[in-house]
């Protein structure tokens, strides 16, 4: 399907812009004249992560004039693996302050725009407002519904992308043109339903094969050229080494750009994703949740300074509990806390925990940061255990507060 060029073309190209961009104006479907409208545009990425690595570089490289970069994050060394937009000296740095010079680094001729902020109700029209299209490369539920929302209220395109271990996935979203995000996936799925690449990995690779087909999708949409993945859902598998399309179409019953439309304005997505533990206490906060009294989970919390005394005890045999893990395999590889015990957070919802865990023990649960256990500890909790406390932070709290050397992820 043709969809228009998205902008004007600016003035003419300077020598030093002829010099550069030869291999594109070599090109007839872009020519000097596309080159003037990617030196026109305006491009807003969000995230500088895995996705928007690779993006923000091809579309440094390809002459986009104006680039705005969406990150409050900071870079981690569990980020070098994939992010390629930034080095070892860059952790701890702003993602934003790392991908703006290693973009100026590839092409000094483009503007870059930080925008050092999380997006949400209250900045996504305005912040997504001052492009032409966008480059998604969020990694959670929230964001993803967030930015297709505030795209097609505004009738921007929005250049999706989602990773998970070797698969990806990309479409363009374009109200008016096409469906929205929200008419193939109307509702997000149950929190922890779907791990992140956090807790499931990711081939660093593959960032790099599904974000330069996003950026293939901008510049098309861009110039006016070529078959948009408009009504078209990329899905691709590393493993096979296989691309396939399918096809997707408007939903006339989607409440933002069905035939009676019902979204008019942005709303709270992580209400609406149910993102869970949003009442929980902050790690560090020094609130305890003592068992059933209070949250009425039935389950109460330990700091980590508290479980290293208790293990300290345990091991001098004046304590007895379990410590239990309820990470995947792959976690438990990364970092583990010495003295847990595995077992994996589907045994507390098939029940098959309550049987391994002996009677008459207090027992402490833990996952990376506190969430998963919490269920976990609910689950038990709810099944008439008592002495039930999970462990506030998770692994990266006790990272943080009691053995900085491990590692984290």
């Amino acid at each position: 399907m043709g969809i228009p060029p998205l902008v004007d073309p600016a003035p003419d190209l300077t020598t030093e812009e002829r010099a550069r961009y030869a291999r594109h104006i070599l090109l007839p479907d872009i020519g000097i004249d596309g080159q003037r409208r990617l030196k026109a545009a305006r491009v807003l990425v969000v995230g500088a992560g895995g996705l928007g690595s690779p993006a923000l570089l091809y579309l440094a490289a390809a002459g986009v004039g104006t680039i705005g970069i969406v990150d409050a994050d900071t870079v981690d060394a569990s980020n070098l693996q994939r992010q390629i937009v930034h080095g070892t000296p860059d952790v701890g740095r702003l993602k934003t302050e790392s991908a703006a010079e290693a973009v100026a680094r590839a092409n000094p001729l483009v503007r870059v725009v930080r925008h050092d902020l999380r997006l949400d109700s209250g900045n996504a029209l305005e912040v997504i407002g001052g492009y032409d299209v966008v480059l998604d490369g969020a990694d959670n539920f929230p964001t993803r519904y967030l930015v297709n929302d505030a795209c097609a209220l505004l009738g921007r395109p929005h250049v999706w992308g989602s990773i998970y271990r070797f698969d990806g996935q990309v479409s363009v979203w374009f109200r008016g043109h096409g469906p929205c995000y929200r008419c193939v996936f109307p509702e997000p799925p149950p929190p922890d339903a779907v791990p992140s690449c956090a807790t499931g990995g990711v081939l660093g690779v593959l960032c790099a094969a599904v974000g330069s087909v996003q950026v293939s999708e901008t510049i098309k949409l861009i110039v006016g050229q070529g078959d948009p993945l408009v009504g078209r859902l990329l899905v691709h598998d590393a493993l096979r080494q296989s691309w396939d399309t399918l096809r997707v179409r408007r939903n006339p019953d989607c409440p933002l750009c069905g035939d009676a439309p019902t979204i008019t304005s942005l709303v709270d997505y992580e209400a609406f994703c149910g993102m869970p533990a949003a009442d929980l206490p902050a790690a560090g906060s020094g609130e305890r949740v003592d068992g059933g009294q209070g949250s009425g989970r039935g389950f109460g919390e330990i700091s980590a300074g508290e479980l290293a005394d208790l293990l300290a005890r345990r091991d001098r045999g004046e304590e007895s509990f379990e410590l239990v893990d309820v990470r995947d395999e792959g976690e438990r590889a990364v970092v583990s806390i010495p003295g847990a015990r595995a077992i994996h957070l589907e045994e507390f919802r098939s029940g098959a925990a309550l049987a391994a865990l002996p009677d008459g023990i207090p027992v402490v649960l833990h996952c990376k940061t506190g969430a998963r256990s919490a269920e976990a500890a609910g689950l038990l909790a709810r099944s008439g255990r008592t002495g039930v406390r999970n462990l506030r932070g998770g692994v990266l709290a006790w990272v943080k507060d009691v053995d900085p050397s491990l590692p984290v992820y």
